[in-house]
């Protein structure tokens, strides 16, 4: 059970973008990654204790906008993300985020943040505790399907977790694996830039896709992927999103977070209900096998869930106090007799 929070206060925590990169900086990134995925497995073997619901979608055509709430019943969590993969066009992110955390007992909020960077850091820790129980032991080589926003997180944190110490990359747009090559030299990372997405296959115990299209696409095709293989879904998902060809999932053992959410969002969307998956927490508490031959393909369908972020938002509640990787918000209401909310104001002429 999570520690309760201190009573509450009028003044709440923020960390800003320009805090959150110090924090990052301040504790190494991949020593972060590493906590956070430490982090998210613990809540995950507590799984029972959470409310659960699938995120709160609005869908237009340009992209998605979504509020991912839960609670342990001592902590309420909620996180606002954005998918707009046309962004890019623009010069905006695709994906942007913010989160709070609040106290159950009072209603009362005790942390507000960015979460555009947080987000790529507890998906990328995620990824990794996947692969920590799935995916082949000693891969060392991984291949990097879309070398976007996310890519570099996805690919520091299977080093620091997994031990990945080579990565293929490829992308559509050469720029973007430019990037990434430039990003992530100096890491420790064999870096290699590959010419197609077959290519960056070749010799990869895991496969990372990680794209932005929303439509049904086929990234991965079934003869890119052999026996043995990882395969670690994580691009944008939602309705009508998909990045691995419906033949790969029939070869493959297939695990999930949390089922309702993926089946409207996941690849497996692409399957009928009867079709079986293994929700992770599973493999994780043990109740159920992950790998359990060379020769098994293990897929982690991955569309995030909101208790990866309560977990993200916990960890940084946690890393700031007592630091100064935080300003303080003039958030709530504090009239000194809670019934006279008005004298506050009048007050304040």
């Amino acid at each position: 059970m999570t520690a309760p929070l201190p009573s509450h206060k009028a003044m709440v925590p923020f960390v800003s973008v320009k805090n959150m990169m110090r924090l990052v900086h301040d504790v190494g990134i991949e020593s972060m990654l590493r906590d956070l995925c430490d982090r998210i497995e613990d809540d995950f073997r507590r799984w029972d204790a959470f409310d659960k619901t699938p995120r709160v979608a609005s869908h237009s055509r340009d992209g998605v906008i979504e509020l991912m709430p839960t609670s342990d019943g001592t902590i309420y969590a909620c996180k606002y993300v954005n998918g707009h993969p046309r962004n890019t066009a623009d010069g905006l992110q695709t994906v942007t985020a913010f989160g709070l955390l609040a106290e159950v007992a009072t209603g009362y909020p005790v942390l507000l943040a960015e979460m555009t960077l947080l987000t790529a850091l507890r998906t990328a820790a995620t990824s990794a505790m996947a692969a920590r129980h799935l995916a082949p032991k000693g891969a060392q080589v991984m291949a990097l399907i879309g070398n976007g926003a996310q890519a570099e997180f996805q690919a520091l944190a299977m080093k620091a977790v997994c031990g990945i110490d080579t990565l293929r990359l490829y992308d559509i747009d050469p720029g973007a694996t430019e990037k990434t090559l430039r990003n992530l030299a100096g890491s420790g990372l064999t870096l290699v830039a590959c010419a197609s997405a077959q290519a960056a296959t070749e010799g990869a115990g895991i496969i990372t896709t990680c794209t932005a299209d929303k439509q049904f696409a086929t990234i991965l095709t079934d003869n890119m992927v052999g026996a043995g293989v990882h395969i670690n879904a994580i691009g944008g998902d939602c309705p009508g999103k998909t990045e691995l060809h419906r033949d790969i999932l029939l070869r493959a053992d297939t695990f999930v977070e949390y089922p309702p959410q993926t089946w409207i969002e996941g690849e497996i969307q692409q399957m009928t209900r009867d079709y079986p998956i293994t929700e992770l927490r599973h493999v994780i508490t043990g109740a159920a096998p992950g790998r359990r031959s060379d020769s098994q393909i293990t897929l982690f369908d991955s569309v995030g869930f909101a208790i990866e972020d309560f977990s993200a938002l916990v960890y940084l509640r946690a890393r700031i106090a007592g630091t100064d990787f935080y300003e303080d918000f003039d958030l709530i209401a504090d009239p000194d007799d809670p019934r006279d909310l008005f004298g506050m104001l009048q007050r304040a002429r």
